[in-house]
């Protein structure tokens, strides 16, 4: 996947990812590594397949793998990760071979994804979203008790 490689070897994502790996070093909770946004990408286009949604599994891919890569300046200065990812992920795509409409998606995908109304779409947005909250293995993690998500939130059963 071309875009995936000029995504994960630009320096913009590169040094991101390298910030967060930093601040989350300590972190008992869910980290925003790219083990989550390899789950993220695989259950995002496991739903593509399973409602036979027209997105190519590249484009999923590459919101995957940016939706989170505004945690760095989140962190660091307070800015929402959406926005300050949204940010990014634009001048990371600059560079990538990417159509208008396809760059617009996955942004949009990397700005929606914490909205809750996004979980009721059934676009790459909605897709990213549901992933992304999915990919939290609540009931399995030792820090469960720890966490300051609901139960409600918590994944607490395995779904298949």
């Amino acid at each position: 996947m071309k875009m995936i490689d000029q995504i994960c070897s630009h320096p913009v994502w590169v040094e991101q990812m390298e910030q967060i790996r930093q601040l989350e070093q300590d972190r008992i909770f869910c980290k925003h590594d790219i083990t989550h946004l390899l789950d993220v990408a695989r259950l995002a286009y496991i739903e593509k397949l399973e409602k036979n949604v027209n997105i190519s599994r590249e484009i999923i891919y590459a919101a995957a793998f940016l939706h989170d890569i505004g945690r760095g300046r989140q962190y660091a200065a307070g800015i929402p990760h959406e926005k300050a990812g949204a940010e990014l992920a634009r001048q990371i795509l600059a560079d990538c071979q990417v159509t208008e409409g396809e760059k617009k998606e996955i942004l949009s995908a990397v700005t929606e994804h914490r909205c809750s109304e996004t979980g009721e779409d059934n676009q790459l947005s909605g897709m990213i979203y549901r992933a992304d909250k999915a990919s939290r293995m609540c009931l399995f993690c030792p820090a469960q008790k720890e966490c300051n998500w609901s139960d409600e939130k918590k994944n607490l059963v395995v779904k298949g």
